[in-house]
């Protein structure tokens, strides 16, 4: 890309965006009629946790710690006052759920996939009294989708494989989803991507799935592996890239060495 974005800059991006639309006025979204105590059938769990299921999901599989999820959220006081709803702003939140407090991340492992379920969070298990909101909280939580976190790198982030195509500028390259259609953007083109970049030691530079925003920007204007390389993919489809240093950033700047990204063309503007 034009630039990398070291990983904590990610989450403080992340963390401001939040910040920022809690300021904003939500349209208020009623409380449950049990938010100021869990009843009886809630489940509790040995770290204090309380939860019930309000509507089943689909299928057996559960996110992993460190999975990118994607959910829809109300959050309450346990006096019925709502501090946070990604439903009333309209647009459900993505992020890891190793990054948020010790309730979501325990309690979201709990769900599968459709399903919509209830969470009394103990302070211990929220912000433990070093910020608002105080106390217990309770939280509306559906868990829309998740996919595995792209900071797991993978398994051939050191070397291409045997079945990878080079170029003749060095570049390698292998078709992980194929996409539709036949038309290939041009290095004039502009693109809308999703994609995540790491060093060949396994770690993640620059994500935009993890900041969970595409990235749209003019094909001429980045690093030549990516000029090169998007230029060979279709609407819809996702590849693996490895860029030798001399189409990436030429020695001249971080990250330096050969780079791995997973890239998927969203869309040819």
């Amino acid at each position: 890309m034009l630039k990398a974005l070291p990983l904590s800059f990610v989450f403080i991006v992340f963390i401001v965006a939040v910040a920022s639309a809690q300021t904003a006025t939500l349209k208020a979204i009623p409380p449950p009629a049990d938010v100021a105590a869990p009843p009886a059938d809630a489940k509790k769990t040995s770290s204090g946790l309380l939860s019930k299921a309000i509507e089943p999901g689909t299928g057996k599989a559960h996110p992993a710690q460190t999975d990118l999820v994607t959910v829809d959220y109300t959050g309450w006081t346990t006096d019925g006052k709502m501090f946070d709803s990604s439903i009333s702003r309209g647009v459900p939140a993505t992020f890891p759920l190793d990054r948020v407090i010790a309730g979501w991340t325990e309690g979201v492992q709990l769900m599968v996939a459709g399903e919509t379920r209830r969470f009394w969070i103990p302070e211990a298990l929220a912000y433990k009294g070093q910020r608002d909101p105080k106390g217990m909280l309770v939280f509306d939580v559906k868990l829309i989708s998740f996919t595995q976190s792209p900071t797991q790198a993978p398994a051939d982030v050191k070397k291409a494989p045997s079945d990878a195509r080079r170029t003749a500028s060095g570049l390698t390259y292998k078709v992980i989803t194929p996409g539709v259609g036949a038309r290939h953007p041009k290095s004039s083109s502009s693109v809308t991507v999703h994609y995540s970049g790491w060093t060949t030691d396994g770690k993640l530079f620059d994500s935009s799935v993890v900041r969970g925003m595409p990235a749209t920007f003019p094909l001429g204007g980045v690093i030549a592996g990516w000029t090169e390389g998007v230029q060979l993919m279709v609407e819809g489809e996702k590849a693996r890239f490895w860029i030798p240093q001399e189409l990436a950033y030429k020695g001249q700047s971080p990250p330096f060495g050969m780079l791995v990204f997973d890239i998927e063309l969203i869309k040819i503007n």
